[in-house]
C-alpha cells in the first residue's frame, strides 16, 4: 500500500494516488471533508483558509462508494488558483511577477533554490508548502477507514503552544472532544492562555509552535518487525512525522524523558490474565519496533512557522545583499492543522504496516486474517 501526492500551493490542485487499496473497502466521502476542514481550522490561521474550502474529488479506483482494489486516484482544487494563474500556469505564466529572491530563514527557499537550480525560489516554496498536506489528510481519511474496519481508531491533541503545556493524563475516548476546541486543547485554562499569547505574537508579527500527541487504539501486536531495522514500527511512525512540513523532533511514549530515568522505572512489566497487558506504557505500545498491544503513544514537537509578518534578517540570493525576508500570506500558529495532519500520516504508516503483514485483495479476506491474529 502506497501514497503519492503531487501539486503546489498556488497551481490548479493537489493530487493522490492510493496503490495497494483492497477491494470493498467503504469509503464516506463526508468523514474526509470533514477532516479536511478541520485541518482548515483552528485558532491563529490566516486568510488563505476563507479562500479555500477543501473537499476531495474520487477520480478512480471507487464504484458506488466501494474501492474495486485498483488505484485510487483522488484531488482537491485550489480554489486560490484563479487568482495565481498569471504567475503559476503550467501552460504559461509570467514567472517574473512575484519572484521570491528574499529567502526565508527556516524554509525551503534557499536550499531548493540551489539544488534545482533556480533563479526564482517560487518554484521551490509552491511545492515545499504545508498545503501539499491536504492531500495528505484526504489519503489519511482513506487510509483511517481502512484501519477502523479493523477495530483501529486513530486520535490526538494539542499538548502545548508555544511553551504553556499540558500534561495531563487523558483516556483515549476524551481526545475526540479536543476537535471542537479553538486549539485542540482539553484543558480549558492552559487553552486561553494560549489564545492569549497567540494575539501577542500577531500583533508582533510572529508565529507559534507547538506539540501534538497522537494516540492510536486497538492495533494488535506484532506489526512492525525487528528482524531489520528498516522494517521497525516505530521507524516507519517516526519517518512519516518528520515528513510533515515544521515537525522537527517526534518522540515514541516515554521518549526523551526516559533518558534520564532508571530502567526499573521506564520498562513496562508484563502480566497475564487472559492475555499479555502492562499496567504502565512508557513503551508508548512498541517494544523492539513491533506494536505490543497497548496503545500507540506518539507525540510531534512542530517548529514556529517560518514565514513571519515582520520578515527576519536574510540575503537576496541572486543579488547577494543583506534583505528582511519575504512577506507570504501565512498564519500565526497551525498546530490544529498538524495535529490533523499527523493523525494522518501516522494512519498511512500503519496501514502500509498491516498490509505488509495481512495482505488480502479484499476487505473480507483483511478482516479474517486481522481476527485470526493472537
Amino acid at each position: 500500500m502506497k501514497l503519492i501526492t503531487a501539486g503546489e500551493s498556488h497551481g490548479k490542485a493537489l493530487v493522490g494516488i492510493i496503490e495497494g487499496l483492497p477491494s470493498n473497502l467503504k469509503i464516506d466521502i463526508p468523514q474526509i471533508n470533514r477532516f479536511l476542514a478541520l485541518r482548515q481550522g483552528g485558532y491563529g490561521r490566516g486568510a488563505r483558509q476563507k479562500i479555500e474550502s477543501d473537499e476531495i474529488e474520487i477520480l478512480s479506483g471507487v464504484r458506488n462508494l466501494l474501492t474495486t482494489g485498483s488505484p485510487l486516484a483522488f484531488l482537491v482544487k485550489n480554489r486560490d488558483y484563479e487568482n495565481w494563474r498569471e504567475i503559476t500556469a503550467p501552460e504559461g505564466c509570467d514567472v517574473r511577477r512575484k519572484m521570491l529572491t528574499k529567502v526565508r530563514p527556516g524554509h525551503a527557499d534557499l536550499a531548493g533554490a540551489l539544488k534545482y537550480d533556480q533563479s526564482d525560489a517560487r518554484s521551490v516554496s509552491e511545492r515545499a508548502s504545508a498545503r501539499e498536506t491536504a492531500a495528505r489528510v484526504a489519503a489519511g481519511g482513506i487510509f483511517k477507514q481502512y484501519l477502523s474496519a479493523l477495530g483501529v481508531k486513530i486520535s490526538g491533541c494539542v499538548r502545548s503552544v508555544c511553551g504553556i503545556s499540558d500534561e495531563r493524563r487523558y483516556d483515549f475516548e476524551e481526545l475526540e472532544s479536543a476537535k471542537s476546541q479553538p486549539l485542540f486543547m482539553l484543558d480549558g485554562e492552559k487553552q486561553l492562555r494560549a489564545m492569549e499569547l497567540i494575539d501577542e505574537l500577531a500583533e508582533d508579527g510572529d508565529t507559534a509552535g507547538g506539540v501534538i500527541e497522537i494516540r492510536v487504539k486497538g492495533l494488535k501486536s506484532g506489526f512492525g518487525s525487528c528482524m531489520q531495522y528498516s522494517e521497525k514500527l516505530d521507524v516507519l511512525l517516526c519517518g512519516a512525522a518528520m515528513g510533515v512540513q515544521a515537525i522537527k523532533g517526534v518522540e515514541i511514549g516515554a521518549g526523551f524523558s526516559a533518558a534520564g530515568m532508571r530502567g526499573s522505572a521506564v520498562h513496562d512489566e508484563i502480566y497475564f490474565d487472559g492475555g499479555f497487558y502492562r499496567e504502565t506504557n512508557n513503551a508508548g505500545g512498541i517494544e523492539g519496533g513491533m506494536s505490543n498491544g497497548e496503545e500507540i503513544v506518539l507525540r510531534a514537537a512542530m517548529k514556529p512557522l517560518p514565514t513571519l509578518k515582520r520578515g527576519l534578517k536574510t540575503v537576496d540570493f541572486i543579488t547577494k545583499e543583506q534583505q528582511t525576508a519575504a512577506g507570504e500570506r501565512s498564519d500565526v500558529c497551525a498546530v490544529c492543522a498538524a495535529e490533523i495532519v499527523l493523525e494522518s500520516v501516522v494512519a498511512c504508516a500503519l496501514a502500509e504496516a498491516v498490509d505488509k503483514r495481512l495482505g488480502g485483495d479484499n476487505m473480507r479476506e483483511v478482516k479474517e486474517r486481522y481476527k485470526a491474529l493472537r
